[in-house]
């Protein structure tokens, strides 16, 4: 039962990483057909909202500690960090570059994190070995690289893609369409790997996984919806079009923003930040994996003297 209960903060991770690769792939895809990121945000953290209230009221209900307006600020602040904000950052990255390439900025979570905690004291890992500070500039420099592509797709499909999307640009466009997306997925990254060490404070304060998940996205729709409405006034960014919008938005927001959220906080407690956001660049290689039959992505690998530095 011991060994039983030593694997489930891994198998717990995998299974939501998973889980992360296909809400990127849906998100990419609605993405490219116009919906609007703020819309999207609102819908999804709503929909986790709803779906987690009832879990989180009747499944926790009597081991449940009670809501002050510290743990509140806890979690308004764990919103903007967690949900609204770093959302909105990782969606314009992803549209603007590929899901693969955006899941490629998570490979940071981990040291981003492990620096963050160490004022903390979370964490006392030692990073002094020549080999560890290799490894660490090696997943820098791939995370940051666009190498040649790896996969080569015929003319026909990348003029069909093109017109599919509406993108005939230039170079120089793309290329700035290209450096704009990568801040936003940096910024991204570091609002997200914050969300892990401030989750660590939350969870022993306030050790109720679903009713926190739920209250941090009833937050993060408001604070959402509060943005889409100050900078956008046509209602008629708000109908979603087509199954594949509505499937998006439930599945991200049941699945996404709820159960994820549910089982990262849970690792969080039970493992500490570092540990869980270690597991964040297994969302590239499952998001590779499915991005390049249905999405036709390239993907794209370093120059050969950067490998060593990842390999060894």
């Amino acid at each position: 039962m011991a060994d039983c209960n030593e694997w489930k903060p891994f198998i717990a991770m995998i299974t939501v990483d998973f889980a992360f690769a296909i809400v990127n792939i849906l998100l990419k895809k609605v993405l490219d057909e116009g919906i609007n990121h703020l819309v999207l945000i609102t819908y999804r953290l709503s929909i986790s909202a709803l779906f987690l209230g009832p879990i989180g009221y009747f499944w926790e209900r009597g081991s449940r500690p009670k809501l002050t307006f510290r743990i509140s600020c806890y979690l308004f602040l764990s919103a903007i960090v967690g949900a609204s904000l770093t959302q909105c950052f990782f969606l314009i990255g992803i549209q603007y570059t590929s899901a693969t390439f955006s899941c490629a900025f998570i490979n940071m979570v981990p040291v981003v994190t492990f620096i963050m905690a160490l004022p903390f004291k979370m964490e006392t890992v030692h990073i002094r070995s020549k080999s560890g500070k290799a490894k660490i500039l090696g997943a820098i420099l791939l995370t940051v690289y666009r190498g040649a592509p790896l996969f080569n797709h015929s003319p026909n499909q990348a003029v069909t893609r093109a017109m599919d999307q509406g993108l005939e640009l230039s170079h120089a466009k793309r290329t700035e369409r290209w450096t704009y997306g990568c801040i936003c997925l940096l910024v991204g990254t570091l609002l997200w790997s914050s969300w892990f060490v401030l989750q660590s404070h939350i969870g022993k304060r306030y050790p109720c996984q679903y009713s926190s998940t739920a209250i941090m996205s009833f937050f993060g729709a408001i604070q959402s919806a509060v943005l889409c409405l100050s900078t956008e006034r046509s209602l008629s960014i708000w109908v979603l079009k087509g199954k594949i919008e509505i499937i998006t938005v439930l599945y991200a927001g049941m699945i996404g923003s709820g159960l994820c959220y549910v089982g990262m906080s849970w690792c969080v407690k039970k493992r500490g930040p570092v540990f869980t956001a270690a597991f964040s660049p297994l969302v590239q290689i499952m998001a590779a994996t499915l991005d390049i039959p249905i999405l036709h992505e390239e993907l794209y690998l370093g120059r050969q003297s950067f490998r060593p530095f990842c390999f060894y």
